[in-house]
């Protein structure tokens, strides 16, 4: 066994697994630094990004994470070049059609945060295809965010909740948070108990701004190209290192 392969299993090892977090959220980032300081093009950040969605998945299920959330293409990203962004989308698809099947087999429910509305034609169609696919599934909820932003979401769910309002479906008087979270992308899930942001960056970037209120945060220096699962049960153990109190003693 290499030494990797030994620390890999000792970090494995380490990790309660009656404390694992039922939420994940990442944020995919760094992609294009990493491709950069490899002097190749961006794309092959992207490309490269790709593989470690697929090990976190793969990882996450394994561990029992219930729900994985993963950034991958917000409502600033059109305004990059044309050529990435037709770049991503082409990655999007290859990645829908050679996992849909390991996804379905594995137990994986897709989920999509966001307005689908907006993605050409072609991703558009197989994100719908592979909801319809997965829509009963159980084991694990892959929330994939695509032209996902936080400020939208909640504009759109006060939208949505006004007009339930006026039509009666809803009293103004009855209103709380629960109401209120059932009007979101993330309606019946809870909120994420982990959010990781990967690329040495320390911001949130308009995302899922209202689910994480309590959110336990960790960052890494690590490019997500590099964040293999030895970077994500770190991320894991840091977690678990932590004792939240929701506000209180």
């Amino acid at each position: 066994m290499s030494m990797n392969s030994k620390n890999i299993n000792s970090l494995y090892d380490s990790i309660d697994k009656d404390r694992l977090p039922k939420h994940v959220a990442i944020i995919m980032d760094g992609n294009g630094r990493w491709a950069k300081n490899r002097f190749l093009p961006r794309t092959a950040g992207h490309r490269e990004g790709v593989e470690r969605v697929k090990e976190i998945v793969e990882v996450s299920g394994n561990l029992g994470i219930e729900f994985l959330t993963l950034f991958a293409f917000s409502t600033e990203n059109w305004t990059r070049p044309k050529e990435e962004i037709n770049v991503l989308m082409k990655l999007l698809v290859e990645y829908l059609r050679k996992e849909l099947n390991t996804l379905h087999d594995n137990n994986v429910k897709i989920n999509i945060l966001g307005n689908l509305e907006k993605l050409p034609q072609l991703p558009r169609e197989e994100v719908y295809y592979a909801i319809n696919k997965t829509r009963n599934n159980n084991k694990m909820v892959l929330n994939i965010a695509l032209n996902y932003g936080g400020r939208s979401e909640i504009i759109k769910a006060i939208q949505s909740l006004i007009k339930d309002v006026q039509d009666a479906h809803v009293a103004i008087e009855d209103i709380d948070e629960n109401i209120f979270s059932n009007y979101l992308f993330t309606s019946n899930q809870p909120d994420p108990d982990l959010l990781i942001r990967p690329s040495g960056e320390k911001r949130i970037s308009n995302f899922l701004l209202y689910q994480i209120a309590y959110t336990e945060f960790v960052f890494t220096d690590v490019y997500w190209p590099e964040f293999t699962k030895e970077e994500f049960y770190k991320s894991i153990i840091e977690f678990q290192s932590r004792k939240r109190r929701f506000g209180g003693v």
